[in-house]
């Protein structure tokens, strides 16, 4: 089964957001590492907008808060991966407009054109960017693995609740040290 590793808003400026991002940065360059001597494709999502933010409407509660402070701020800056997990010219690089990975962005066409029926997921958040992703997904019928280790929320319990009552219902879930592709 064809498989891709989806790194998903390892953004600086969401990184920057965290408390204690090191070891989410240290499991997931790991995994990065993985895929690719596995020669799996490496998918990594950012969250962006045009200049402007047309993208972002007033009925969005999420968005339309951090609207005004995204707007002050320099998009390509923003939408730029952390340096330790920066994607290599083989990559493939997507922007999304909202949560989901799918969510504007040409996610779909790409795993179909290569096609991939397997997305392993990585991401910040768990609440966010992993947990519509991974519902999105399943519902589109891939298979599902999310790496524990590498996905990050600003509430602990949160992410506890998701990964080990929600995400298993759909995903496989399993630890950046056990993780084979």
């Amino acid at each position: 089964m064809n498989s891709a590793l989806l790194v998903m808003d390892m953004q600086s400026a969401i990184l920057g957001t965290l408390n204690n991002p090191e070891q989410l940065i240290e499991n997931t360059k790991m995994v990065i590492a993985k895929a690719r001597e596995q020669q799996l494709p490496i998918i990594y999502v950012v969250v962006g907008f045009s200049k402007g933010m047309p993208e972002i409407s007033e009925q969005n509660k999420a968005f339309s808060s951090v609207k005004k402070t995204l707007m002050a701020l320099d998009m390509q800056e923003w939408m730029a991966i952390h340096p330790e997990l920066a994607p290599q010219n083989e990559d493939i690089r997507v922007v999304k407009k909202r949560f989901s990975a799918f969510a504007g962005s040409d996610l779909e066409l790409i795993l179909r054109s290569q096609g991939i029926q397997h997305l392993i997921l990585t991401g910040i958040s768990t609440s966010g960017v992993v947990l519509s992703t991974l519902r999105e997904a399943a519902d589109k019928d891939y298979v599902l693995t999310v790496i524990d280790d590498c996905c990050m929320d600003h509430d602990v319990e949160v992410h506890n609740i998701l990964m080990n009552k929600v995400f298993p219902r759909q995903a496989e879930i399993v630890h950046a040290t056990d993780w084979n592709t």
